[in-house]
């Protein structure tokens, strides 16, 4: 039983379903807790964003070059992960735990702490789990089978991460429920762990020097360009997640129990939209695929700009799934395509340098969401929960529907100028 499941997506997916738990908890709801809740000014918040990202600069490329040259008897990737999971539950719950009667600027120093460290250990654990899936699934078909199964998971993930979160910290608090889901965390990534084998081949493999390596890597055109028209869209990923509960409030005017259905429309519509996306891109070439999900997410958010009642909400988060289950499912098919090209350049197999360089990049989006949180707020008077402006409607009407398009667009351009050539035929 044991063999028949090892290295089988659906238990590599388990990795992704403890993973997406907690981070879906926290990007969805940290700015509505720190902001709204704790009355932590936006400027501040935005701050706390920006230092993060210069950290997040120094550890996520080193994150991956240590991975790929870590060589021991139990891989190069699972001993990284087991190691990880009791810091990344201890920082998960101090986020949410901050000591009672802070001052503004002691909350922001908290926060501050607390993100750079859930954050650099959030950064080990994605790199390392992300770097298994292109050595474990090799080919377009296989990949695509095990992408749109990852991606299912991960739909579960987002799904228990937005839409029971509200129910839970109503009922026990941000402290307890942060508990729970850090218990989740450790549970699922486990299991993973216990049903992952690397290839013992593949960390056989000569392993270049830092400078070589990242050498290497700056050099892929391919890999820039498509890592930047990504970061884009993820950058959607993350603002539609943590404004819905801003938009539920000001914009349609539900009282904050029924956030839950609001989330609840876009992930559980995405969860059959996943396989959907995964039959059209067997019947297509990946990167084509990859652009028609772009195209499908720009127009999947208009909607959301006429929400005017939970129904309407629904209506509409129900399109957007749509348009993010086809973005969910394609990326990680075309980032395994760039990596096969790469080990057959160098001989090397890097994909944690890959799979860092990337985050970095991809995680850039994060600080266009916080920037794009602050210039709209600022345009529109909103500062917090406390001081919500003149016009908090048309700030989260913007900031869902109007700023996303945008991105989206640009993404699109951006995703016109990647070339990948097509060399080996037992990838096709």
């Amino acid at each position: 039983m044991r063999q028949k499941l090892l290295n089988s997506p659906m238990m590599y997916a388990f990795g992704m379903l403890a993973m997406m738990i907690p981070s879906t908890a926290f990007s969805s709801f940290y700015s509505y807790y720190y902001v709204e809740k704790l009355g932590l000014g936006i400027g501040l918040a935005t701050l706390a964003r920006t230092i993060f990202l210069i950290w997040d600069a120094v550890n996520q490329p080193l994150a991956g070059y240590w991975s790929d040259r870590t060589n021991t008897k139990y891989g190069r990737r699972r001993p990284w992960l087991l190691g990880s999971i009791p810091f990344f539950m201890l920082t998960f719950i101090m986020i949410f735990s901050p000591p009672h009667g802070l001052s503004e600027m002691g909350l922001f120093t908290w926060f501050l702490i607390a993100l750079v460290l859930f954050e650099a250990v959030a950064t080990v654990i994605w790199v390392n789990y992300g770097a298994l899936f292109p050595e474990l699934f090799r080919g377009d078909r296989v990949r695509a089978k095990a992408s749109a199964v990852q991606q299912g998971y991960q739909i579960v993930a987002l799904l228990i991460g937005t839409a029971l979160t509200p129910y839970l910290y109503d009922a026990m608090g941000f402290s307890n429920m942060s508990i729970v889901y850090a218990l989740a965390f450790a549970v699922f990534m486990l299991l993973c762990i216990r049903y992952v084998k690397e290839d013992e081949e593949a960390r056989k493999t000569p392993t270049l020097k830092l400078k070589d390596a990242f050498r290497e890597t700056l050099k892929n055109k391919a890999f820039w360009v498509f890592n930047i028209a990504n970061s884009f869209a993820q950058t959607v990923n993350g603002l539609l997640s943590s404004i819905i509960p801003f938009y539920a409030k000001y914009v349609l005017k539900i009282p904050e129990a029924q956030v839950t259905f609001l989330l609840a429309s876009i992930f559980v519509s995405v969860i059959p939209l996943v396989f959907v996306w995964y039959w059209l891109i067997g019947k297509m070439d990946p990167l084509k695929g990859w652009r028609l999900s772009l195209f499908a997410y720009a127009l999947s958010v208009i909607p959301l700009w006429f929400g005017s009642n939970l129904l309407s909400g629904i209506l509409a988060g129900v399109l957007v799934g749509f348009g993010l289950a086809g973005f969910l499912v394609t990326p990680p098919i075309v980032s395994s395509i760039i990596i096969d090209r790469d080990f057959a350049k160098t001989g090397s197999r890097r994909e944690g340098t890959y799979t860092a360089v990337a985050g970095f990049i991809t995680r850039s989006s994060g600080l266009i969401s916080a920037l794009a949180f602050f210039i709209v707020g600022i345009v529109f008077g909103y500062e917090s929960g406390d001081k919500p402006g003149p016009d908090p409607e048309s700030t989260f009407r913007y900031l869902i529907s109007v700023v996303p398009l945008g991105l989206l667009l640009i993404s699109i351009i951006v995703s016109l100028f990647v070339r990948l050539e097509r060399k080996h035929a037992h990838e096709s």
